[in-house]
């Protein structure tokens, strides 16, 4: 049965190049990188040229980026560390965040370590900056800002140049989750200051089970995790070597090829919602998607009969999608990122997320699915057979 993988957002596929050289490298390094013999120190120096490789290409010194297990890691990292390690008081994020980010938050606040305030957010889910600045400016209690570059359900991004601006006006620290854009959009720390960033391979078609952590180097924290001296004593546990050559080799292939992929996939996803919009009555779009994450597109349907198990008929007929973030739960539950920007509706959401393996011929099959799943939408339905 043919299938059309449009969950990107979620995972990528690993580039086939990333796992040629995954394979060479389990073949070639088999030592651990802690040990001083031979073998051990030529798995240290892989992972000091992964390292290299990766801080090059963020405009970062080699010492500022920390190898974890994925994104969500690196998330509590930045924020439990800078309420730990800096005195930080304040955080201030949004109701759109990421889970990982939001849950961290409730830990936070919960044991009373930290005021945190959210920022409200309009119905394209942008965040209000005049109440930012207003926050910043009214009070100089010790104060980190979160907020993820593009969100992971509908694409709305922030103005990271701005952000950054604010917070170093008012004497705040910034962490930035890029995870949905890292190595799709140039990022470059040397112009623009972030003093925590975060990113995770397997959403640029690397390896899953490995991430990052970019940590200033004006901002000294303690281990997160305890152990060994491993991370330049930053993240004990022996490395996951493999895992982090294949996220510097994804990297790689994903910055060199940053420009004609982002045209493509946004002529892929161009393609699909301008068909939505010709042959589908009632079709919105969540978010920003004229000035967004070009990856993604958050489609709302009308509520139906079928639109209940619109998730379950599309996986059914073939095509993989989402109904929010992938992190949320292996159920179709609803999203707290579309509460925040409609609350409560009755209209079904589904997230498309594209990468550059996606075809036109793909989008057809798709929008072909949706046209036997959804008959009472389709325009002038009397014509399809």
């Amino acid at each position: 049965m043919k299938r059309v993988y449009l969950d990107n957002a979620a995972t990528t596929q690993i580039d086939p190049q990333v796992i040629e050289f995954m394979v060479a490298a389990m073949n070639q390094y088999h030592g651990n990188p802690s040990s001083i013999h031979a073998e051990g120190r030529v798995a240290r120096a892989a992972i000091e040229q992964a390292r290299k490789k990766v801080a090059n290409y963020l405009g970062a010194s080699i010492g500022e980026i920390i190898f974890t297990s994925c994104g969500t890691e690196s998330n509590n990292m930045a924020l439990k560390c800078s309420v730990r390690d800096l005195g930080v008081r304040r955080i201030i994020s949004s109701p759109t965040e990421h889970h990982c980010v939001l849950h961290s938050l409730d830990s936070i606040s919960n044991v009373g370590q930290a005021e945190v305030k959210y920022l409200p957010v309009d119905d394209k889910g942008r965040i209000d900056m005049a109440q930012l600045e207003q926050w910043l400016r009214e009070d100089d209690t010790k104060t980190l800002v979160s907020l993820m570059h593009a969100n992971n359900e509908i694409g709305t991004m922030i103005d990271l140049a701005e952000v950054s601006r604010l917070c170093q006006q008012y004497n705040a620290l910034f962490h930035t989750d890029t995870v949905q854009t890292m190595s799709f959009f140039p990022i470059n720390l040397s112009e623009i200051k972030v003093n925590f960033l975060t990113g995770s391979a397997h959403k640029f078609h690397g390896p899953k089970g490995i991430g990052f952590l970019y940590m200033n180097k004006e901002n000294i924290v303690k281990p997160f995790i305890d152990g060994g001296a491993q991370e330049r004593n930053m993240r004990a546990g022996t490395e996951n070597l493999h895992g982090i050559i294949g996220l510097a080799k994804a990297m790689e292939v994903a910055v060199e090829n940053m420009e004609q992929n982002r045209a493509h996939i946004t002529a892929v996803r161009n393609y699909f919602k301008a068909r939505l919009e010709n042959e589908f009555e009632d079709i919105q779009f969540n978010g920003d998607p004229d000035y967004g994450n070009y990856k993604v597109l958050s489609v709302s349907f009308p509520a139906s009969p079928k639109g209940d198990l619109l998730l379950f008929n599309l996986d059914i007929n073939g095509v993989s999608v989402s109904g929010g973030s992938a992190c949320s739960s292996g159920a179709d539950a609803g999203s707290h990122v579309i509460a925040a920007l409609h609350g409560n509706s009755d209209r079904k959401t589904i997230r498309f997320s594209f990468s550059h393996f996606n075809t036109m011929e793909e989008i057809d099959f798709v929008i072909d699915q949706l046209k036997k799943i959804l008959p009472e939408l389709v325009k002038n339905a009397a014509s399809i057979v």
